[in-house]
Parts: C-alpha cells; structure tokens; sequence
C-alpha cells in the first residue's frame, strides 16, 4: 500500500523551520499517523514560552485537529493517542483539557514520561486515526 505524506499549513512550513525531517500527517490506506508537535503559537509559529501545561495542552490537541481536518478525518475517528510529558505531576491537568477534546468514548491512549525535549515545552500529542 503507498504511503502518501499529507501537508497541513502552517505547521509544516514550522517543522521545516526546526529542520524536523518529519511530516505532519503520513497516510496509508484509511489509516492517518500523526506526528506530535510542540505548541507553537498560531500567531508567530514559534514555540510559546512559558505557557502553562493546560494551554500548551490546548495548543497541541489543536494541531491534531487541523491535522485531522486537513488529511480528511477528525477527532472522532482517532483511534489512539501517545501522551508525551515532562512532568508526571502534570498528568490530571492535562487529562482535564485532554476530556474536553474527547467526552465520550476517548481513544486509547498511553501517557509517557520523558526526561525533556530540544526546546522549552513539556508536552507532544500523537495520534493514530482513521479516515
């Protein structure tokens, strides 16, 4: 099955500004994989700065959603999601934003702790969905 990779606009013009050698979307048959990405600022594409965990949570399941929408799925098609945090304190605030993106029938998912990332942000979403 051919693997078609999925612009979505701004984040990937973002990405390549890191130099991530990554895509926003990768899709494969009706399956879409998206990468997690840190909470940019809509406004400035750059990463926010000391924002708290609910915003940069809000601003990173945003960007799975424009990345859904984009390659023609949507939150309710989200078959599972990766947490990425810096913080395991950090874990009932973020399930309280991330409820609010998924009240009924949430996706699995996997919270994971990570020690820190190349820049000054402390959560990425990932997600597997169908189209």
């Amino acid at each position: 099955m051919a693997r078609q990779t999925v612009r979505v606009e701004p984040l990937s013009t973002y990405l390549e500004r890191w130099k991530a050698p990554t895509s926003a979307v990768t899709r494969s048959g009706d399956t879409l994989y998206v990468s997690g990405f840190p909470p940019f600022d809509p406004d400035t594409g750059e990463v926010v700065q000391d924002a708290s965990i609910e915003r940069q949570t809000e601003l990173v399941l945003e960007q799975m959603k424009l990345c859904l929408h984009t390659a023609g799925s949507s939150l309710d098609n989200v078959l599972k999601c990766t947490v990425y945090c810096t913080s395991v304190e950090q874990f009932a605030a973020v399930n309280t934003v991330y409820a609010r993106y998924f009240p009924t029938d949430p996706p699995a998912r996997v919270f994971v702790c990570v020690p820190a990332w190349p820049g000054p942000f402390d959560i990425e979403v990932d997600c597997i969905a169908a189209v």
